[in-house]
């Protein structure tokens, strides 16, 4: 099961991902986590803390759980 990430602004990086999903604790760790665990956006495997992330964009991260971005909808 996937749980979804409101997104408020056009994208958030991989690392922000990380620290909303209670992941990590603080942004520095995002570097280290993705060194030391398999991350995959989209179905390939993605190292890169700054990697952009966007509406419909899928995160599996095996020891944790699959995140997927949607956009916030306007009021």
């Amino acid at each position: 099961m996937s749980k979804e990430i409101l997104l408020k602004t056009p994208y958030i990086t991989l690392g922000q991902l990380l620290k909303i999903a209670d992941v990590i604790s603080s942004g520095g760790q995002a570097k280290w986590f993705l060194q030391e665990n398999k991350v995959l956006v989209n179905e390939q495997l993605d190292e890169r803390r700054g990697r952009k992330l966007y509406s419909g964009d899928k995160v599996e991260i095996p020891t944790v759980g699959t995140f997927v971005m949607r956009a916030q909808k306007a009021r």
